[in-house]
């Protein structure tokens, strides 16, 4: 399969080049802020007490500042969803680039935790330097009380080592509790864990507000290494007579030759005399200058999502669907939504603290308020939530006038927030590959379509749904249904091309209704081939741009992107986005 580099870089060289700009520039960051400490080892009380690892804790520390700012910002999804819709961002590549949020999240945790683990190993090496390299004649800049002491104490009994000490644990919970395995496994511990992460940046502000790390302030009065003819030379060496004049603040005169120079007083044949004690101060918390603004920005958000979802919905339908998926649609004054966007719901009786995300299957329109999610029963928190909305009923379907209404639990919406598919219909031509409930993003979309597709760029849409069972295809049967009759009657069948797929069967051919004869004839056994189905799509659709869009399994993901950045005869290029379920 060759590979097509115009289409690499559409759809993965553009989230490579940029992750490798960003490794670039923390690794020059770091860099630079190692040299910088480093050439000052020869010239500063602090560095020759702790050498290179002042070096190396500084030289992280500026680096864990970049990331600690910047990794707030893809969770700022308000944010995010404004820029998606603006008018501002009238680039798609750019507005493509959102959706590496995630992406650069995790780069930027990854950052935090190789970065802290060298952090913590030089500050280290600074405690135990503290306290070996005692210096009694500055004694407001050592961190340790006296030479020899347990650098145990610096760790445990100070507030920056505490507090250094806590955000360890934390950052290793957050990061264990992200892998893969426990947030498929176990998302309430992800969850929960994550949160931490503003425990994590109160102990940061504590932490570098301790004053550990000082400079001198006084340099040009007492310049590093300098002569003090009133306290150094009278303690260590007998004074000659040519010193016993009162001196000048500065001299640049050699000294006699017949004079015997102390070595450590002599500098490019020149020596400099101090006119006063060093004195030293504690450096300015420069992190707060990183963090506070984005962590401000996350608040204010987050305040306002607060504000915004405060007032519960009013839940008008509650409908059971084959294969434990449960529909739930309702009103909310003011809600506005574009399809391919997400919600995320929170049921106080469910959980005060859990919320999940779900993806619009109906948008509000013009003419009707009404929107809703479709989510499948799988784990702790949907099905305490299925039995609350069904409880004591043992219908299927239950869609009642909202003046009957039965009393539901209050539910609260947060959103709606941005998602790559909002992009299908801005492509003249897009493929749209659905596994098993991984349709419901495409279900908003063909709503859209059923109330009217000529104000949109999109002009053929190729559905792809692959199921494991013949049920799975009800829950969107009879909207696939209206709106394929509806493009016949408006002589466009060619419009949308529906292909459904029943990977998994016991031999004996199924329909999916009888009501539903439009959707049998596009009824396919097995699974799709997938190179065969993009050829076929590019040969259609000669040097055009094609939106291809996932959301289901990673293999099927994974053989899609691979499709996506092959090259074809035909001068056809595939622009590949996903959502995965995890």
């Amino acid at each position: 399969m060759a590979l097509s580099w115009r289409s690499w870089l559409a759809n993965e060289g553009s989230k490579h080049l940029f992750l490798f700009f960003w490794l670039s520039l923390n690794a020059w960051c770091f860099w630079k802020t190692f040299l910088l400490y480093y050439q000052g080892l020869q010239y500063y009380y602090l560095h020759q007490m702790l050498g290179l690892g002042l070096c190396v804790s500084r030289a992280s520390a500026s680096v864990l500042n970049l990331n600690c700012c910047l990794v707030l910002l893809p969770m700022c999804r308000v944010l995010l969803a404004v820029l998606r819709g603006s008018q501002k961002v009238a680039s798609r590549k750019t507005r493509r680039l959102l959706d590496k949020s995630k992406t650069f999240h995790v780069t930027c945790g990854v950052t935090i935790c190789i970065f802290s683990v060298l952090h913590v190993a030089a500050h280290l090496v600074n405690a135990f330097n503290f306290s070996e390299n005692y210096n009694e004649d500055f004694l407001s800049l050592n961190a340790a009380n006296y030479r020899g002491e347990d650098p145990r104490k610096l760790l445990f009994a100070t507030v920056p080592g505490l507090t250094g000490v806590i955000m360890v644990l934390v950052l290793f919970l957050m990061c264990t509790a992200s892998t893969y395995a426990i947030r498929v496994s176990n998302y309430d511990i992800f969850w929960y864990t994550h949160n931490l992460f503003f425990v994590f940046y109160m102990l940061l502000i504590l932490h570098v507000s301790g004053g550990v790390l000082k400079y001198q302030t006084n340099l040009e009065e007492h310049p590093p290494g300098c002569f003090n003819p009133n306290k150094t030379l009278r303690e260590n060496m007998t004074v000659p007579k040519a010193f016993e004049e009162t001196f000048p603040d500065y001299t640049t005169e050699p000294f006699p030759e017949d004079l015997s120079i102390p070595e450590p007083f002599v500098q490019n044949n020149f020596m400099r005399i101090c006119s006063e004690e060093p004195k030293f101060q504690s450096h300015f918390p420069e992190t707060w200058f990183w963090i506070s603004g984005p962590l401000c920005l996350y608040c204010v958000e987050r305040l306002y999502r607060y504000i915004r979802s405060n007032k519960p919905v009013t839940i008008t339908a509650v409908i059971s669907h084959p294969s434990n998926v449960l529909e739930v649609r309702m009103v909310k004054d003011d809600f506005t939504a574009r399809p391919g966007q997400y919600v995320i719901l929170h049921c106080p009786r469910v959980s005060a603290l859990e919320s999940h995300p779900f993806t619009l299957t109906m948008c509000p329109t013009d003419t009707k308020a009404t929107f809703g999610v479709h989510l499948k029963v799988v784990g702790d928190w949907t099905e305490r939530f299925r039995d609350l909305l069904l409880l004591h009923s043992n219908q299927d379907t239950e869609i009642l006038p909202i003046f009957q209404q039965r009393r539901y639990p209050k539910l609260y919406v947060d959103g709606p927030f941005g998602s790559p598919f909002e992009e299908s219909l801005n492509y003249e031509v897009s493929l749209c590959v659905a596994g098993g409930i991984g349709v419901t993003p495409f279900a908003s979309i063909l709503n859209t379509l059923l109330d009217g597709w000529k104000c949109y760029k999109l002009r053929r849409l190729y559905f792809i749904w692959v199921c494991r069972d013949i049920e799975s295809f009800r829950w969107f049967a009879d909207l696939l249904c209206t709106l394929h009759n509806k493009l016949w009657q408006e002589n466009r069948p060619d419009y949308i091309n529906i292909q459904l797929y029943l990977s998994q069967t016991d031999g004996i051919q199924k329909i999916i209704g009888e009501k539903y004869q439009a959707l049998n004839s596009r009824l396919l056994i097995g699974r799709p081939q997938w190179k065969l189905l993009f050829d076929e799509i590019a040969k259609c659709n000669r040097r055009k741009t094609i939106g291809v869009f996932c959301c289901g399994p990673n293999k099927i993901s994974k053989t899609l992107h691979k499709l996506s950045n092959s090259s074809n005869s035909y001068g056809t290029r595939f622009e590949y986005n996903k959502e995965s379920f995890s």
